[in-house]
């Protein structure tokens, strides 16, 4: 006799919903769990999948968002804020200018 044990079969991102996805997605932007901590608490098994969520997903944008691993200094920091502050007045400046037209 042969004893058959189940296959196992791997998961997909196809199994998870979208309303799932996007209630992982939500905790991590609040700040309630990292993307290391909500795979541990929903069992998700890809390493990167909730950062592949968090970019498809996400209302940040993850194209102007600093690396993680990168640590400004105050200094840093504050330059950059600077830039993103003139690049804003521009926009505003722009805008309004267009109003006017």
């Amino acid at each position: 006799m042969e004893s058959q044990s189940p296959q196992r079969q791997k998961r997909s991102q196809r199994d998870y919903s979208l309303a799932f996805k996007l209630q992982v997605v939500a905790e991590v932007e609040k700040g309630e769990l990292t993307y290391k901590q909500a795979q541990k608490k929903y069992g998700i098994q890809g390493r990167s999948t909730v950062l592949v969520w968090m970019r498809k997903h996400s209302i940040l944008d993850w194209k102007e968002l600093p690396s993680m691993s990168q640590k400004n200094t105050p200094e840093q920091r504050i330059k950059e804020l600077e830039s993103l502050l003139s690049k804003e007045k521009e926009k505003v400046h722009v805008l309004n200018v267009a109003i006017d037209i």
